[in-house]
């Protein structure tokens, strides 16, 4: 996959005759819902783009973060970020736009890692067969623009339960999808349910917190900066959680010159 995505660069801005060595790590887990390869081809993206002093724009490195992994061409830019689906049939102008930078609204999400391992089947491979198979894929398609309507604006207005809700009720439907797709894929570990139910009893007890899963078992909460600490605390009296990663709205990637 690595040598496929860097002669997309070879081929297009004729370096054919360059060869490389890559080096890259994690410092959370791989592979394991947790959007890893978000980060990993957009930091790709941007250090081919510099060694091969393109001089690409931002929407530029969006579109080519995700050839390498969809989600990754949002994170070329920092703050808040819509993928966009683009016009085109095949998808070639499909790229991210910033809607708020990273200073806009302080918001925190906890990580809750319960497995660490990678999971069994890719979210590509998932999601393929979701898309064939699945009789409710139509439905969740036909509300993700409603749902990023409602997003959009709860974050410009700052907006906590609304942009919770939503996210929340989004999440539940793709994992509908999933788990009805032929044969099913199940993500979720007794752990998974532990800590949704957790999130929705600590939100009757005041604290603003709401739940998001990608494909995969781990939870992260989005939580309030006033209530971030309070719920990490009830939160780690879950004994199948291994680690909590507390993470804030994050910047843009940064280029390391050594």
């Amino acid at each position: 996959k690595l040598v496929n995505y860097l002669d997309l660069f070879r081929t297009n801005f004729n370096k054919k005759d360059i060869r490389l060595k890559i080096k890259t790590e994690n410092n959370f887990p791989t592979a394991a819902g947790l959007a890893s390869s978000a980060s990993g081809f957009s930091a790709l993206a941007i250090a081919l783009a510099e060694i091969f002093e393109l001089k690409l724009s931002e929407k530029e490195l969006s579109i080519y973060a995700r050839l390498g992994s969809g989600s990754a061409c949002r994170s070329i830019y920092g703050g808040f970020v819509e993928w966009e689906k683009g016009k085109l049939y095949d998808g070639s102008d499909s790229h991210a736009v910033q809607i708020v930078d990273e200073n806009y609204w302080d918001v925190k999400m906890l990580v809750t890692v319960l497995e660490d391992k990678k999971k069994d089947k890719s979210s590509t491979d998932g999601m393929a067969e979701t898309v064939n198979t699945c009789p409710f894929y139509p439905a969740w398609l036909s509300s993700i623009e409603k749902d990023l309507n409602e997003v959009r604006s709860g974050i410009l207005e700052r907006d906590f339960e609304k942009v919770g809700k939503v996210m929340e009720a989004n999440c539940l439907k793709m994992h509908a999808t999933m788990m009805t797709t032929q044969p099913s894929i199940i993500y979720w570990k007794p752990a998974t349910l532990e800590i949704i139910h957790k999130v929705i009893e600590l939100r009757k007890e005041g604290l603003e917190c709401y739940f998001t899963i990608d494909a995969g078992p781990n939870v992260k909460v989005l939580c309030t900066l006033k209530d971030f600490k309070k719920v990490q605390s009830k939160l780690l009296e879950i004994n199948s959680i291994k680690e909590i990663i507390s993470s804030k709205v994050g910047s843009k990637p940064l280029i390391i010159k050594n």
